[in-house]
């Protein structure tokens, strides 16, 4: 039986156990990257580990989140992930460089080799032949030291992508259909690889969309062949040498597979408030928009900007329309300035913003209440642009630069008539300056790391408790985000280094009351829905629950990432056998945990026991011989420390 190209990079990588339908699986990691909403905390737990320096091929700090410095605490933030880069071999990406998925494509990814970042949409690599998977910042600490990053294999889904996109229609089309087909779960515990002669027709910036929002499906990542098309890529980044050939085996076996056909995609939009609720801009119909957004990982490359630039060229945007623009990386920028592109955007009126996530995750450019805003982005959770009852559509650049103009969603394909070929240079611009690399090992032993006050330690965990008994601190629906969990924007982001402050949002998009009553509490349990944890890597949503004293997590079902970061945070996850028992409980009834920790290592059957209600409820744990001892520890740190030395 063949390979698929993602399980050829498994087998090249693997550590430790054997590729098999829900066997978990150590994987050799070769890069990593962080940015600075994630790496503080991640530099913390690397420091704990006792590692004095990296022992990836590259490893890489990003900072590109906590851009807008309206006090110390982003400033000492990079500070102290700059000096952490010096001393344990890092490389650093300084403020304004770019968005860390853009950096890495242009600079850093190569085909076949493995990636995880504390960033959900890492998988953005995959566009190149990367095996790039979002994980916690934990996960990413441990593979900076050396250690293997585990995952249950992965099933194998195959896309077939056949014809050519019509003018006007565009890469995020091509990921908003298959979010229409797939759903928010549709990819989890899922590869998703793309092949069919449609993929000939799809430049890296555009495959790399399509990866990048892979996140959005819930997939483990996503993965493009490394075909000519790459090659000519890196070549134009001064990296050929980077290249290798990647294609599946011609008998490879997949456990899906699915066909899509270019040429009959239209231009779509995700409506409000989840990425897989998408519909045609036809279907839409005259929609009446407030604010225009292009830019984020998913969209700001220079073939995206190329586009937007033709739009504009010679136009104004419409009064009632606020544009702003943001490319992703400094080279992108650059080139725009050099191609004239940037005066085309400036001259219809856009507001061009730094190279960095923005708007994309609440950092300023909040549309106004109630307002309409179009986003080339990957996301548009309820209150996650900083206003909660705004309207947030997600759309191509294309879609997004011609309706600025009109100031009412547009679709281009039936206003723009006939669409040049645009086409990337053969050679960018490359200039490294804003990329520091670390000191050598001899000259880190007397690098000083500076740390600010806002910065704290990481939160104490225990190991898993014989018996737990707890409240229910809370009771929420299906489809629950780390966004609900952990909220970003421009006031709760500077707190991701200091974990006891930052605790005092968790949870309050749904409930105001809930960090105070959880801290009264001493110790609770929560119960949620389906794919509960969706959305981003960030570990922030396990560790302010662990600070706030929860002890386990019942709900429907799990989404990947957020459930790995509750075992690394010693936090039980636990599903329900029969997902009706979600009805017995209610918050604030009394559970019961009884002889857990006996259940769990005899492998035998576990009962939540509500004593308000006096019933018995059956509920999974599926936790591997490590993710039980990493419990029985008390968290990934903790077992680390013992066997990572």
């Amino acid at each position: 039986m063949g390979l698929t190209i993602a399980q050829k990079i498994l087998l090249a990588h693997l550590t430790d156990g054997k590729l098999g339908k829900g066997l978990e699986i150590g994987l050799k990691i070769d890069q990593t990257l962080t940015q600075d909403a994630t790496g503080t905390m991640a530099y913390l737990e690397f420091e704990a580990m006792g590692v004095e320096q990296v022992r990836t091929e590259k490893s890489v700090a990003y900072i590109d989140h906590n851009t807008l410095q309206s006090g110390f605490e982003n400033a000492d933030d990079h500070r102290f992930i700059a000096s952490c880069a010096k001393k344990h071999g890092i490389y650093f990406s300084r403020p304004g460089n770019g968005i860390c998925h853009q950096v890495h494509l242009e600079r850093f990814a190569k085909p076949g080799k493995t990636l995880i970042g504390s960033d959900s949409h890492t998988p953005t690599a995959g566009g190149i032949g990367s095996l790039a998977i979002g994980a916690g910042g934990l996960d990413v600490a441990v593979a900076m030291g050396g250690g293997a990053y585990y995952i249950t294999t992965p099933e194998m889904v195959r896309i077939n992508l056949t014809g050519k996109l019509r003018p006007w229609v565009a890469a995020k089309d091509v990921i908003l259909e298959i979010l229409r087909l797939l759903s928010v779960k549709g990819g989890v515990g899922k590869i998703i690889e793309y092949g069919g002669e449609g993929v000939q027709t799809l430049s890296v910036p555009e495959r790399a969309t399509i990866t990048n929002m892979g996140a959005e499906l819930g997939a483990t990542t996503s993965i493009f062949p490394s075909d000519e098309i790459t090659r000519k890529f890196l070549r134009a980044q001064g990296r050929e040498e980077d290249w290798e050939e990647l294609l599946p085996d011609p008998d490879a076996v997949y456990d899906e597979t699915y066909e899509i056909d270019l040429s009959s995609l239209v231009p779509m939009a995700a409506c409000p408030h989840s990425p897989d609720n998408v519909k045609t801009i036809r279907e839409l119909g005259e929609l009446k928009v407030d604010q225009v957004c292009i830019g984020s990982c998913t969209n700001s490359s220079l073939l995206d900007m190329m586009k937007v630039a033709f739009i504009l060229r010679g136009k104004t945007c419409h009064p009632d329309v606020s544009l702003s623009i943001a490319p992703g990386s400094k080279q992108v920028l650059g080139m725009m300035a050099d191609l004239g592109l940037l005066s085309n955007l400036i001259g219809a009126g856009a507001r061009i913003l730094e190279s960095a996530c923005g708007p994309c995750i609440g950092m300023g450019q909040s549309p106004n209440s109630k307002g309409v805003s179009l986003r080339t982005f990957n996301r548009n959770f309820l209150g996650r642009s900083g206003t909660k009852d705004a309207g947030v559509y997600l759309v191509s650049p294309e879609v997004a630069a011609i309706s600025a103009l009109t100031g009412y969603l547009t679709d281009p394909s039936e206003v723009l008539g006939e669409m040049p070929d645009f086409v990337l240079p053969e050679k960018f611009s490359v200039n490294d300056n804003m990329i520091t690399p670390p000191a050598s090992p001899e000259e880190a032993v007397s690098v000083e790391i500076l740390r600010g006050p806002n910065i704290k330690p990481y939160p104490q965990t225990a190991p898993l408790a014989d018996s737990i008994s707890a409240p229910c601190s809370l009771k929420v629906e299906d489809n629950i985000t780390t966004d609900h969990i952990m909220p970003a924007g421009s006031k709760i982001l500077p707190l991701r280094s200091n974990i006891p402050e930052i605790s005092k949002h968790c949870f309050t998009v749904c409930d105001e009351g809930f960090p105070a009553r959880a801290l009264e509490m001493g110790q609770s349990i929560i119960v949620g829905g389906a794919n509960y944890g969706q959305g981003s890597s960030r570990e922030h949503a396990a560790l302010a629950p662990l600070y706030l004293g929860v002890k386990a997590v019942v709900v429907k079902s799990f989404a990947r990432i957020h459930r790995s970061n509750l075992i690394n945070a010693g936090i039980l996850p636990l599903t329900f056998v029969n997902e009706a028992d979600y009805d017995k409980i209610d918050q604030g009834d009394e559970l019961e945990l009884a002889n857990v920790k006996a259940v769990i290592r005899a492998d035998g059957q576990l009962i939540l026991k509500n004593k308000t209600k006096n019933c018995d409820i059956p509920v999974h744990y599926d936790l591997t011989g490590r993710a039980k001892d990493i419990l029985m520890a008390g968290g990934l740190l903790e077992y680390t420390r013992e066997n990572l030395k």
